[in-house]
């Protein structure tokens, strides 16, 4: 019994999830309401407070979608990585690539205040959606759950370390040096004042440079 109910729970969450999507990518985030995605998914507005703790939470569920095309490309961005620096650039690569087409969604995802529990919402939406979280390694798996861009970030820059590629009192300052880069970059894309692909050259350039200043060897 428990078990029907789990999966009678997960279609109603999911049937939420996708009709907030539709609006999303019909209307625009700022057209996303309680009342219009209850009338789309054919329940009535209260039954959301039912299965999601407000609008926000409901909405970083469903923006997660968006990440799908950047965590499936992730095993063959990694696929000829030679070492963990390689691992850390060619994960901003593919990062960039895929985040700067969707900016305002990546932005709204990883930088505004969406909802409390962002950890626990990563954990539950790939829990409804598994498949999504992709073939991935350990290491990769563990950044992907994680909601806090330093957290997932860190888990790269760690391996670095691990590798003797950074001094360990070096880690936090990359982490947030390739950030702040990455930030910055998506900010001015979100406003229209940079082109996106010249964006995610720029930025992936910068990042490899302040790597490469940190690197206690020659990066290739």
């Amino acid at each position: 019994m428990h078990k029907k109910n789990t999966i009678k729970e997960n279609k109603i969450k999911r049937a939420f999830i996708e009709n907030t999507n539709k609006i999303i990518k019909e209307e625009g985030l700022s057209k996303v309401k309680i009342r219009k995605v209850a009338s789309k998914a054919g329940f009535n507005s209260a039954t959301i407070y039912n299965y999601f703790e407000n609008l926000d939470h409901l909405i970083l569920l469903a923006l997660m979608k968006y990440l799908k095309d950047y965590t499936s490309s992730i095993p063959e961005y990694l696929s000829n990585a030679k070492n963990s620096m390689d691992r850390f650039l060619k994960d901003w690569e593919c990062f960039c690539y895929y985040s700067f087409k969707n900016p305002e969604i990546y932005y709204s995802i990883f930088f505004a205040d969406i909802g409390r529990n962002f950890n626990e919402y990563i954990k539950e939406y790939y829990k409804l959606y598994p498949e999504e979280l992709g073939n991935q390694n350990e290491d990769i798996s563990s950044m992907l759950l994680k909601y806090n861009i330093y957290e997932r970030n860190m888990v790269l820059v760690n391996e670095c370390v691990k590798e003797g590629f950074i001094k360990a009192e070096d880690a936090e300052s990359l982490n947030e040096i390739s950030i702040l880069i990455y930030e910055g970059m998506l900010f001015k894309v979100v406003n229209k004042k940079i082109d996106p692909d010249k964006a995610m050259n720029k930025t992936i350039k910068y990042i490899r440079h302040t790597a490469n200043s940190f690197s206690l060897k020659q990066l290739t």
